[in-house]
């Protein structure tokens, strides 16, 4: 089966994904780690305008999150998209285990390294 323009698309679009989401968990543990350190509260840490040590990682992080919800609105779009053509493919009483989960679940079973 060789992949269609559309597929190589979601391929990219969740490895950008997974990048990120590597990345923010990378730097969510620099950041608690850098917390426990100083023994600072999360309130107090994690607000940049309290913590300009930190600041430029914290906004980073929020920038990260930002990034990936709109990867999966992507993500997600490509798979409507793909369901609404499949849907005449599906007998009516297949059940659709899929749809039983969220995509964000589906996508780090089958993108996971």
């Amino acid at each position: 089966m060789e992949a269609s323009d559309r597929d190589r698309e979601l391929i990219a679009v969740m490895g950008q994904y997974f990048a990120m989401k590597a990345e923010l968990e990378s730097l969510k543990e620099q950041l608690e780690a850098a917390r426990e350190a100083a023994g600072e509260a999360i309130g107090v840490f994690y607000d940049p305008r309290q913590n300009a040590e930190h600041a430029a990682d914290l906004q980073r992080s929020h920038r990260l999150r930002g990034e990936m919800a709109w990867l999966m609105q992507r993500a997600e779009a490509w798979g409507r998209a793909a369901s609404g053509t499949d849907e005449h493919d599906r007998s009516e009483g297949e059940p659709e285990p899929e749809e039983w989960q969220s995509f964000e679940k589906r996508a780090d079973a089958l993108f996971r390294a």
